[in-house]
């Protein structure tokens, strides 16, 4: 018997498991990757997250199918419009096979389309019965603040944004406000995308390893512990291996103290992946690079016929 921790989401009542299970890059036809969801539910994680821009909300679906599962998923910045959004939200339903999403959250920020249009349709299908809850993602505090603005009757109950021990720009303001908002930090990419395992990073992964004997407990869990161990976060890391889905899930079984946190906060590695994601966000956002990209990519994969 696996020990789960559990979180709020938001206001809402909801409680999640503090590690969901994230599908990025797991294709649509992946067998494993169905297993390894379908391992990660049975063994008491109770949320799974997915996007449209993922192209495989249908194996997604398929895993989920017969779980009593939290699904959350993600439309398109290319599909911000009013009739894209209502749109999107209707064929994800379809692939997911579900009648209602649990929580339906903007994949980036898109200056191209007015946020008022978009949260409109985000309210409607709150209305319509189509989705539960209103997150978004990848944006900063002054862009949650101006979408809870533009809506009228309900809340953005969770921003989910890239997050590790080596990625720390939520720490700057994001998660202080979102703590004081009761607004759920759900952080993607929490293992660094792999860099943690990077031979450069060896004295970084020194200190993990140290944290971890004390506990009996992997420096990936060690790190997926740091993040959760913040009150508002969550943390939904991709795997496609059914070991791997117990290690994060068993990073929930233990909590680091405070001095082994200070420890953590003192990991300065890959400075230069976080100063890219940062330019990077502000390029994608401020010329909407991002939408036009995610239209191409879309156009391509429905000429494959996927």
């Amino acid at each position: 018997m696996h020990k789960l921790m559990y979180k709020e989401l938001g206001r809402t009542g909801e409680k999640l498991t503090a590690i969901g299970l994230g599908t990025w890059k797991i294709p649509d036809n992946s067998m494993e990757g169905i297993e390894a969801i379908r391992a990660g539910l049975e063994n008491g994680i109770n949320h799974v997250d997915t996007a449209e821009m993922y192209a495989n909300e249908r194996m997604v679906g398929k895993a989920v199918s017969g779980y009593d599962a939290f699904i959350a998923t993600k439309v398109s910045p290319n599909h911000f419009h009013y009739d894209g959004v209502i749109s999107s939200c209707k064929e994800s339903l379809s692939r997911l096979k579900v009648k209602q999403i649990d929580l339906y959250q903007l994949h980036w920020p898109n200056k191209r389309v007015p946020i008022e249009e978009t949260m409109r349709a985000m309210e409607e299908l709150v209305k319509r019965g189509w989705i539960r809850y209103i997150g978004v993602s990848n944006f900063s505090v002054p862009e949650m603040i101006e979408a809870q603005e533009a809506m009228k009757r309900e809340e953005i109950v969770s921003n989910q944004v890239e997050y590790s021990v080596f990625v720390r720009d939520a720490e700057d303001e994001l998660l202080s406000f979102c703590e004081k908002e009761h607004i759920t930090l759900t952080a993607y990419s929490p293992l660094a995308r792999g860099g943690l395992f990077e031979d450069k990073y060896k004295e970084e992964r020194s200190k993990l390893e140290n944290i971890g004997s004390k506990y009996g407990k992997t420096i990936a869990q060690v790190a997926l512990n740091y993040l959760i161990c913040h009150k508002p976060v969550i943390a939904i890391p991709k795997a496609i291996e059914k070991a791997h889905v117990i290690e994060n899930l068993d990073s929930m079984s233990f909590a680091i103290n405070g001095a082994e946190a200070e420890l953590i906060n003192s990991i300065g590695a890959a400075t230069h992946r976080k100063l890219a994601g940062r330019f990077a966000n502000i390029f994608l956002k401020h010329t909407s690079a991002w939408a036009a990209a995610m239209q191409k990519i879309e156009e391509r994969r429905r000429e494959k016929g996927a």
